[in-house]
């Protein structure tokens, strides 16, 4: 799985909860995937979604999706169009929160990604090329049943398909 495009910084980029990533005056309260994804990042940076456009790779520090463990902050993301979040690391429930509905996230070092750098991540390899800059870098691998559940779509559609958590031959 490879996966390509131009960047989205966050300007703070650290301990990024998710109440940042969605507040709660609109978690509590917006039902709709669609709406509540207009509202990502607004209390950190009110315009983000104009800023964010049509790309689709969000770049952050360390501990990303801190806080609460609901799955609105993921699937907020997932129905902006966020397709991955670089970021050093992120906060272990939100991290399979994230995975279990289908949202690609890569774990490497990112102070030296700039916002609007043009990537390259080859998932299946562990590589991240920095096309802008000219660089690559290693990225933490994932086990292959995750890479499973992001090529179903979720873990609920893995399930559909498998109806079991055991990963098919030839897959591991």
């Amino acid at each position: 799985m490879r996966i390509k495009g131009e960047v989205v910084r966050l300007k703070q980029d650290d301990n990024i909860n998710t109440d940042y990533i969605i507040s709660g005056r609109y978690k509590f309260h917006i039902e709709n995937p669609d709406e509540l994804a207009k509202h990502i990042f607004e209390d950190l940076e009110p315009n983000f979604i104009k800023r964010l456009g049509s790309r689709s790779i969000i770049v952050a520090g360390y501990n990303f999706g801190c806080g609460s463990s609901r799955e609105q902050a993921p699937l907020a993301l997932k129905y902006a169009g966020i397709r991955v979040i670089i970021a050093k690391n992120f906060a272990r429930i939100f991290y399979r929160n994230a995975f279990n509905l289908g949202l690609l996230l890569i774990e490497t070092e990112t102070d030296n990604i700039k916002d609007k750098d043009l990537v390259e991540i080859d998932v299946d390899r562990g590589r991240l090329k920095n096309k802008t800059q000219g660089f690559e870098q290693d990225v933490k691998p994932l086990p292959g049943f995750m890479k499973q559940i992001l090529k179903e779509g979720s873990i609920i559609d893995y399930l559909n398909k498998f109806h079991t958590f055991l990963l098919p031959k030839g897959t591991r």
